[in-house]
């Protein structure tokens, strides 16, 4: 997929249940390596991102460094409220003062595996109700981490 072909690895169903999400061409790759799983550190390509990582306490853990858990609310958050700056300009809405907090939760699953589930928090102080509903439903449209998480994990919004 990273060379701009990929083959159709959607989930069971027919193929137009959902909508087709995948990018039609890579613009941006971003590489980052793992230095022993979540008791070790995380390191990006470009020399940006040199974190410690470590288990929290509630998985057993120090919590003296960061998590990926962590790190997935960052990137959802700034992604998301990117999205969301992006649909506000182009209907025309200045955005400033506007926030996005992720939370994300870690917990067991049925299949003994692990699975996440997201709560995005989004302040828009300077528009109505019912317009910062409009723009928050065409921002989970356009972000990428929406698009890839929908139909995998439940991901509320929560409008205040």
């Amino acid at each position: 997929m990273i060379d701009g072909t990929a083959a159709d690895t959607r989930p069971d169903g027919p193929a137009d249940a959902r909508p087709d999400t995948r990018p039609t061409k890579i613009v941006y790759v971003a590489e980052a390596t793992a230095h022993g799983g979540r008791d070790g550190y995380v390191t990006s390509q470009d020399g940006q991102i040199e974190l410690k990582v470590a288990m929290p306490p509630e998985l057993g853990g120090d919590g003296n460094g960061t998590n990926p858990e962590q790190l997935f609310a960052a990137g959802y958050s700034s992604c998301f409220h990117s999205a969301l700056v992006l649909v506000g300009r182009r209907e025309g809405y200045d955005l400033s003062g506007s926030t996005v907090a992720a939370k994300v939760g870690l917990g067991p699953n049925k299949q003994r595996g692990y699975g996440l589930a997201v709560a995005l928090s989004v302040s828009l102080p300077v528009l109505d109700a019912d317009i910062a509903a409009k723009l928050v439903d065409a921002a989970h449209e356009v972000c990428p981490y929406s698009n890839a998480t929908r139909g995998n994990i439940d991901v509320t919004i929560l409008l205040g």
